[in-house]
């Protein structure tokens, strides 16, 4: 098969199996050059095939050593239709792990379902005894209770009244106005129930009753912030009342992890190139001017060296680790600047269709954007005919 991107709207429905092993091994080879972690030993990753968790995966294997297990959603490649760049990224960490000697194993299916969590405790039982960091990544649209078997769907919508920006088609640069109406209650339950921490919950449950939590285990899920442009959409939207319930979990949590020296913690990340950012009105029309600006400061984070700077200089780098006044892990400190949102702001001011490529690097957004499916990536040849069956070394 020969393997082209194929777009619809904000999602590419190909990836290709070279390019995505060859972005895994540019991240394993980031951290190997940096100085190692003394960090945790045996990972959980719920959510680990793609951004924040698959960079979490690396860096704990080849910056800490530690053996890990990786739960994501299974997909892969049939005669006619390639397999998931989470599927093709997660081959490539397994076969680099196992070159390394690194444990590690995986467990595909709905992380929602009790089923999955039940399985991934066994697995951890089986294999790695007890896990030390529990790292809660997962990012869908929709969720069904185990519990009540009612189905949630998540909206990106304002609260309260009708929120009109600016965003970009980021395929072709053209800049449009958009006007999203405001969510009801129940769009704004459904997205708490989909997006906030009832599942996270739900995971330390079953662990904690399997008895495969080590002692002083941590576990870490993600979260967002981000400026006064996106605020109405993101942070004061259904988005971002999920992200309330998540930190809210996140103290009952840690008052239960206390009583093995644990700790729970919400980690607010700088704005990144994922598939779910891409999918938010007006962000990636943010994140290309917010690009612009922290490269030419020489402060620009991908996703590999933000989770790094955490594991080393947060998580387990200092002896106490620091929080803010919500006891929030924050690493989006850069991105927040103030002569960083200063220089944004003027920027949104001024771009339009015609000087999108100038006053932001779009460009640059939009490359990262196809290589998290294995695209544009120097010295990968698109014209070879090329297997899209690769298997996953050790799927329990």
């Amino acid at each position: 098969m020969i393997i082209k991107p194929r777009t619809r709207g904000f999602i590419c429905t190909t990836a290709h199996p070279v390019g995505c092993a060859k972005q895994v091994q540019h991240q394993i080879d980031y951290v190997s050059k940096q100085p190692t972690i003394d960090g945790p030993k045996n990972v959980l990753v719920i959510g680990a095939s793609t951004g924040y968790g698959l960079a979490s995966r690396v860096v704990a294997a080849f910056g800490a050593g530690a053996n890990t297990i990786g739960v994501y959603r299974p997909s892969a490649a049939t005669a006619s239709r390639t397999a998931s760049a989470g599927w093709y990224n997660s081959a490539a960490f397994e076969q680099a792990a196992e070159a390394a000697g690194l444990k590690s194993y995986s467990v595909t299916g709905d992380a929602f379902t009790d089923e999955i969590k039940a399985k991934t405790a066994k697995v951890i039982a089986e294999k790695l005894g007890k896990v030390d960091l529990i790292i809660y990544s997962v990012a869908t649209a929709r969720r069904t209770n185990p519990r009540t078997g009612e189905t949630f769907n998540s909206t990106l919508k304002p609260i309260g009244q009708p929120y009109t920006n600016k965003t970009v088609n980021f395929h072709t640069g053209e800049i449009s106005p958009v006007t999203l109406e405001p969510a009801t209650e129940q769009e704004i339950a459904d997205t708490v129930a989909v997006m906030g921490g009832e599942d996270w919950k739900l995971w330390l449950d079953t662990l904690e009753e399997a008895g495969v939590l080590a002692d002083n285990a941590v576990t870490i899920a993600f979260s967002y912030i981000g400026s006064e442009i996106t605020q109405p959409i993101y942070r004061d939207g259904t988005i971002g009342q999920a992200k309330d319930d998540l930190e809210r979990t996140a103290h009952e949590l840690d008052q239960r992890l206390n009583n093995i020296g644990g700790h729970a913690y919400v980690i607010v990340s700088k704005a990144l190139v994922t598939q779910s950012s891409s999918a938010i009105p007006v962000v990636p029309l943010y994140m290309s001017a917010l690009y612009k600006v922290m490269k030419e400061k020489g402060i620009h984070e991908g996703t590999i060296e933000q989770i790094y700077r955490l594991f080393s200089e947060r998580l387990y780098g200092p002896s106490i680790v620091p929080v803010d006044e919500k006891g929030r892990i924050r690493i989006d400190d850069w991105e927040m600047r103030e002569d960083v949102q200063e220089e944004v702001a003027k920027l949104w001011e001024l771009m339009d269709t015609n000087n999108i490529f100038d006053l932001s690097d779009l460009s640059g957004y939009r490359k990262e954007f196809f290589q998290l499916f294995g695209f544009e990536i120097e010295g990968i040849d698109y014209e070879a005919d090329i297997d899209p069956a690769v298997a996953v070394p050790h799927v329990e």
